[in-house]
């Protein structure tokens, strides 16, 4: 199989997919064959940093 580019999309596709747990055989093959997981450990962190802020926002305003 050869290795392909992910555009932004897929990229971000994929890791909201592994952030709640369901991602489609087909989705993950494709995952597996990217050029670099780069785009995946950015958008990873991106994604995480986001979730965690508004974990914060939302307590701050049901405490506030």
């Amino acid at each position: 199989m050869a290795a392909t580019k992910a555009n932004t999309w897929q990229v971000v596709k994929a890791v909201l997919g592994a952030f709640i747990g369901v991602q489609s055989e087909k989705q993950r093959q494709q995952d597996f064959q990217s050029n670099s997981i780069l785009p995946y450990i950015i958008v990873g962190i991106i994604t995480a940093l986001l979730f965690v802020a508004a974990l914060l926002l939302t307590v701050n305003l049901v405490l506030g």
